[in-house]
């Protein structure tokens, strides 16, 4: 079976996109699982893999200050546009989540008491769970480079999948449009865009699928709770029509997917003749029968 990518996106937070794609999980069977929401991942909580190995990732560098060195002359703290440097008891000290990194108070420390040392508290995961393998990432707070480090674990991905021929790769991609989802749509099979029928769904949907469509042609919508405002969802269809980009599930909202999280499982695995499943079902089977087309429409 060829490898086939399938990225799940959209353009805010909380409309489901992790559920709807843990369920293509289930229906995948087996599967490479990849959480690419490095920032908040959560998929894990879902699936509880056995994990395997764990990986340090570089993110940047902070400064630290040599106390044996420092004559808490104050040029730094002046000089730092993100108050990471700061006095306390007469004493200058370093504030490792408030500083980028820029180096600037490295180079102009007059006793060279500033060093630059790398940041190494995120963490890859990858490990087994119940439909095949799973790799997740954890950025520590106040660490940067969360685009480079969701390709680090894209890679590492590839390199499972090569191994295990599952031949499906699942991405749970994060919210918005910044570098980690276009670290998450770079060379993938498919991207499914998952929005609600609210006015702030529909301007995040316009926002995502400008760089869904730089990335891939082969792009599809599912608009989630869409009985919960069938006005915002004829706009939603409308946009989607022109833009011709096939809709292809509107799911009702059902409080059997919040249950089915309680439970851990996934909205298939408990509840697979409800009407959501159904219709997820016929989603997975349109996205995963299609022939892609990569070439971008913009």
């Amino acid at each position: 079976m060829a490898k086939m990518e399938i990225a799940v996106v959209s353009g805010k937070g909380g409309t489901g996109k992790s559920s709807i794609s843990a369920a293509f999980v289930s229906l995948a069977r087996n599967t490479v699982t990849v959480d690419c929401d490095v920032d908040a991942a959560n998929m894990y909580l879902l699936f509880n893999p056995v994990i395997e190995k764990k990986n340090r990732f570089k993110s940047g560098k902070h400064a630290i200050i040599n106390r044996d060195t420092c004559i808490d002359c104050g040029i730094c703290k002046e000089l730092c546009r993100f108050d990471a440097l700061y006095e306390e008891n007469g004493k200058m000290q370093s504030d490792p989540i408030a500083c980028e990194g820029c180096m600037l108070c490295y180079r102009v420390c007059p006793n060279n008491s500033i060093k630059m040392i790398s940041d190494e508290e995120s963490l890859m995961f990858s490990g087994n769970f119940r439909y095949g393998k799973m790799v997740y990432g954890r950025l520590a707070p106040g660490e940067e480079n969360s685009g480079k480090f969701v390709n680090m674990i894209r890679q590492y991905a590839h390199h499972i999948e090569e191994e295990k021929k599952t031949g499906m790769m699942i991405l749970d991609g994060p919210p918005g449009i910044g570098c980690p989802v276009m670290s998450t749509l770079t060379d993938t099979d498919r991207a499914v865009i998952v929005t609600e029928p609210t006015l702030s769904g529909l301007s995040d949907l316009q926002r995502i699928t400008e760089v869904v469509l730089h990335f891939t042609n082969a792009a599809y919508v599912i608009i989630n709770k869409a009985d919960l405002n069938e006005e915002m969802a004829g706009q939603i269809r409308e946009y989607c029509s022109v833009n011709k980009l096939p809709v292809v599930a509107e799911l009702p909202f059902d409080p059997q997917v919040v249950s089915a999280m309680i439970h851990g499982k996934t909205i298939m695995e408990y509840a697979p003749q409800s009407e959501i499943s159904t219709r997820l079902k016929e989603a997975y089977r349109i996205i995963t029968s299609q022939k892609a087309d990569h070439s971008p429409l913009i």
